[in-house]
C-alpha cells in the first residue's frame, strides 16, 4: 500500500471513528509534520484555507491538536498513542450511551410464549453469526451442544466463553467434523466431552456448488443456532448465513435436535 493510500484508508476510518472528513484531513496532515500553519495544513491536505480554522478548532476542543499561540499560529498533533486513546475512550463512550438509549427503548418481552414458538431468524455474515454464538453460549443456562465443520469458527474468544461456561458447572459437548478439529477442541478444553461427528450430512457431497454446514449450536435444548457456508468460495466467512430459532416447540429446533441427538449418544433427547 502507497503512502497515498494508507493516509486515504487513516481518512476514512477517523471519519468512521466520528470526525468530519475537513477534520480528518487536517489531523493527518498534521501527523505528518512537527508543527505546521493554517497554509501549511491547506497545502498538505487540500482542505479549504478558511475551513482549516473551524477544523482544527474541533480537533483541538477534542484532544487530538494542541495549539500554540504565536502569529500566525501553529499547530500540532498530539502523539499517536494519546491520539489513539482518545479517540478509543470516545468510541467507547459513544457504546455505552447508545447501550443506554437501547435498553430504555427496548420492547418488553411478551407474557405469551407461543407467539415466539414458530419464529425462525436469518442472519448473514460471519461477524453477525459469531456474535450471536457467543451471546448464546454466554447466556446457556444447563446445557451446550456445539458441532463444529469449519475450522475458522475456533477462535480465542469462542475457547474463552466455553472455559466460563466449564466454570458454570454447564453440560458441555462439543463435536468436531474432522480429526483436526476434534484435536484441537480437546487440547483446548480437556475436562469437556469430545468427540468426532459421525453426521455426514453436516458435509456437501459436491462442495463446489452446493452448500455445507458450517457450525450447529444446540443451548438447553431450546435454542438453535445452524451456519452455513461454500466451503471453496473464495471469501467462505462473507458468505456464511445462519438460521436462528428458539422454543422447545418449534418445529425447526425439534427437527434439528433430533437430528443432531441421533450424532450425540451421550445426550438423551427427551423430545425423541
Amino acid at each position: 500500500m502507497t503512502q497515498d493510500e494508507t493516509i486515504s484508508e487513516a481518512i476514512s476510518l477517523l471519519q468512521e471513528l466520528g470526525l468530519k472528513e475537513y477534520e480528518a484531513r487536517c489531523f493527518m496532515a498534521l501527523t505528518q509534520l512537527p508543527t505546521g500553519t493554517a497554509k501549511e495544513i491547506h497545502e498538505i491536505s487540500e482542505v479549504p484555507r478558511t475551513r482549516v480554522y473551524d477544523a482544527i478548532r474541533v480537533l483541538e476542543s477534542q484532544g487530538l491538536v494542541e495549539v500554540q499561540h504565536s502569529s500566525p499560529q501553529v499547530y500540532r498533533a498530539v502523539g499517536i498513542t494519546e491520539a489513539t486513546e482518545t479517540l478509543r475512550q470516545k468510541y467507547d463512550d459513544r457504546i455505552e450511551t447508545l447501550e443506554t438509549y437501547l435498553e430504555n427503548t427496548e420492547v418488553q418481552d411478551s407474557e405469551a410464549d407461543d407467539d415466539q414458538l414458530q419464529e425462525v431468524w436469518s442472519l448473514m455474515g460471519h461477524d453477525a453469526i459469531e456474535s450471536r454464538m457467543l451471546d448464546l453460549v454466554d447466556g446457556a443456562e444447563s446445557e451446550i451442544a456445539l458441532l463444529i465443520v469449519d475450522e475458522e469458527i475456533l477462535s480465542e474468544t469462542l475457547f474463552d466463553k466455553l472455559h466460563e461456561a466449564r466454570g458454570r458447572d454447564l453440560s458441555i459437548l462439543l463435536g468436531g467434523q474432522t480429526e483436526a478439529i476434534t484435536e484441537q477442541l480437546g487440547d483446548e478444553l480437556p475436562n469437556v466431552r469430545v468427540f468426532e461427528t459421525g453426521l455426514d450430512w453436516l458435509t456437501s457431497s459436491n462442495a463446489g456448488h452446493e452448500v455445507a454446514i458450517s457450525r450447529v449450536l444446540l443451548i438447553d435444548r431450546e435454542t438453535l443456532l445452524i451456519g452455513s457456508y461454500y466451503p471453496n468460495a473464495a471469501d467462505g466467512q462473507a458468505r456464511e448465513q445462519a438460521i436462528f430459532a428458539k422454543g422447545l416447540e418449534n418445529g425447526i429446533v425439534v427437527l434439528l435436535r433430533r437430528l443432531v441427538s441421533s450424532g450425540l449418544a451421550t445426550i438423551d433427547d427427551p423430545g425423541r
